[in-house]
């Protein structure tokens, strides 16, 4: 996609959603993944837009993600933007549209974007049902959304990768676990395309490169966020032990069902995530 056209499709996007009535500029972006777009019903006095009916907006055919956008309030009081849902590019999306809906949120005026995904645990001790934020990633996906011509009037053509997730948010998410008793691990995030999962030689692969967890999204939209300028905070919901650490074979309904059950921990870490990071959001630097 030309330069041109991704200002031109996010302003029309940007445009419709601030037209509409019950509009509040966000100050907190969330992206939810897999099995976890039931926090955004937590929000009040919830403005819900189908991606249907947001201009240019693309859709998930993914079982697991609603597909809607949500601003309303936490229940500490900070206007958040929600994602319930997001594309992949396994569905055959280019990667300009992977990111589209985190360039709308930071578009949208949010001064921080935390994203969640469900993830595959390669770390030997991890267990289904553990959160991990995370501190770095690999991009194994042999993609980057920021390949071809430079879109300037959202950043540099070269953009600093060095502190992808802000340091300044992961101290917060420690601070938040800390006071709701939740256990946070901390790793490092490798990014596969899938959509087939990763065999028992591609995880070890994975491990030996330094790998904590494995999954199919979020590493293009913090890229494009990082380009932005947007401070970016991210945790994974460990819902399967990777492929060749045990017997089972791998099933999406599983990692569903294991979002599902991790919700209460979960809801509790983002909700106090949020409100802490949308306190602090004028100061963060990305």
């Amino acid at each position: 996609m030309e330069p041109h056209d991704i200002l031109r499709t996010l302003a029309e996007a940007q445009a419709f959603v601030c037209g509409r009535g019950g509009f509040r500029a966000p100050a907190v972006g969330v992206i939810l993944g897999s099995g976890l777009g039931a926090w955004a019903d937590s929000l009040t006095s919830a403005l819900k837009l189908s991606y249907a009916d947001i201009p240019n907006m693309p859709r998930s055919a993914v079982v697991g993600h609603a597909g809607n956008l949500v601003i309303g309030e936490t229940p500490g009081g900070v206007t958040t933007a929600c994602l319930q849902g997001r594309v992949h590019a396994y569905e055959g999306h280019d990667l300009a549209s992977v990111v589209f809906g985190a360039r709308l949120l930071a578009r949208l005026g949010c001064k921080a974007v935390l994203i969640t995904n469900a993830a595959g645990g390669v770390r030997r001790s991890f267990l289904p049902g553990d959160l991990m934020l995370i501190t770095d990633h690999l991009n194994l996906m042999g993609r980057n959304p920021l390949a071809g011509p430079n879109v300037a009037e959202l950043g540099p053509r070269f953009p600093d990768m060095i502190e992808a997730y802000s340091r300044a948010i992961r101290d917060l998410a420690r601070a938040v676990a800390r006071a709701a008793n939740v256990d946070l691990a901390e790793g490092v995030y490798a990014a596969m395309l899938g959509p087939s999962y990763e065999t028992p030689a591609e995880i070890e692969m994975a491990r030996r490169l330094g790998a904590d967890a494995v999954g199919m999204s979020t590493v293009p939209e913090v890229i494009a966020l990082g380009h932005m300028g947007v401070p970016v905070g991210a945790v994974s919901c460990i819902t399967n032990l990777a492929a060749g650490m045990t017997a089972q074979k791998l099933d999406h309904a599983e990692v569903e069902e294991t979002a599902r059950a991790s919700r209460a921990r979960f809801v509790g870490l983002l909700s106090g995530w949020v409100d802490r990071v949308g306190a602090a959001a004028p100061s963060l630097a990305p």
